[in-house]
């Protein structure tokens, strides 16, 4: 790692610091309060957009250090901002859903016509399965689909920030392992800035991420994850990020047989269920989470290559089968008592 990297993620970790303070400072002014809910852990009134102080943290560097830009060219710069734009929005007024996913695909045309896509499935039975004319919509349904997931698993103090950290670690260990800068350099810079925040959201929070933070922190990872499919197999990104993944993946299907829209919102989520496991202990909920994310992407790693493919996906597909009797389970056993 180059010294001027270093002293870059420096920069961005100080302006993290100080952003995220004066929001902490002026969030009542700002609008940015999270008022407790039916579906919410906290009770009392806490300060949220801290996504605003990460990301003008990373801002902050790029302008210092023009010449060695994070975000790499003007399309991503534009693509990011808009999901961020739209995430200040959602933290200050409740945008709608269908403004959320109408403005991330427009950003996922942007980087589509970047060249930055998903164009392949990978490998299975010998067989390469390109996706042609699907890149587009599949592309779209990837990205919309973990950018959201990011988001919904964004429920308890350190939770988020915690998940983001292992799968960034892991993306940021392939571009170490490939050589691929833009990779490292944005993974590690998005680590810090993560790391700073989580200072004042460890349990007991002191702020927020918002939707500031988890939109645009799932966006760009949803990227960095494309940016990483010439080194690894598609399937294994499904283990790099499996508990955002999981997470959705269970609750829609939960709501869709109990008749309910797969987006209305619920307390039903993996961390809310284990969250009642540990009876109320958010510190010890989180740290199960997050280990369970190392070893999940410890185990797509392990399955990066193409002949391992086909196992990779069975694997998760049968993992996810379980998770959700498991957690189903745990749910009426919950109601019962």
């Amino acid at each position: 790692m180059s010294t001027h990297l270093l002293i870059q993620l420096l920069f961005v970790v100080i302006f993290t610091f100080i952003f995220i303070k004066l929001l902490i400072k002026f969030a009542p002014k700002l609008k940015l309060i999270d008022i407790p809910n039916h579906r919410s852990v906290h009770t009392k009134e806490i300060p949220r957009g801290a996504g605003i102080g990460i990301v003008f943290g990373l801002l902050g560097s790029d302008v210092i250090f023009s010449d060695y830009p994070l975000f790499g060219n003007l399309s991503i710069y534009v693509a990011v901002l808009l999901v961020f734009m739209i995430g200040i929005l959602d933290d200050r007024h409740d945008a709608k859903p269908k403004w959320k996913f109408a403005i991330i695909l427009i950003s996922v045309l942007i980087l589509y016509f970047d060249g930055i896509s998903i164009n392949t499935l990978g490998k299975f039975f010998g067989m390469d399965f390109h996706l042609s004319w699907m890149a587009l919509p599949f592309t779209f349904f990837a990205v919309a689909g973990f950018t959201n997931a990011l988001n919904l698993v964004d429920g308890l103090d350190g939770l988020a920030g915690g998940l983001s950290l292992v799968i960034l670690t892991t993306l940021c260990a392939i571009g170490f392992t490939y050589n691929d800068p833009f990779i490292i350099n944005l993974s590690l810079a998005l680590m810090v800035g993560i790391g700073t925040f989580l200072l004042f959201n460890w349990d007991p929070a002191k702020i927020f991420m918002g939707d500031s933070g988890s939109l645009t922190i799932g966006f760009l990872i949803a990227l960095i994850a494309i940016k990483a499919l010439p080194h690894i197999q598609p399937t294994s990104v499904l283990f790099i990020a499996a508990i955002p993944i999981m997470d959705t993946l269970i609750v829609m299907i939960r709501r869709l047989r109990a008749g309910y829209s797969p987006f209305s919102p619920d307390k039903l989520h993996i961390h809310h269920i284990l969250l009642k496991f540990f009876n109320g202990n958010v510190k010890k909920t989180v740290i199960f989470l997050i280990m369970l994310q190392v070893l999940y992407s410890l185990i797509g790693l392990s399955f990066s290559e193409y002949e391992y493919q086909r196992y990779a996906l069975i694997l998760f597909i049968l993992n996810t089968m379980i998770f959700y009797m498991l957690f189903n389970g745990m749910i009426h056993r919950q109601h019962r008592f």
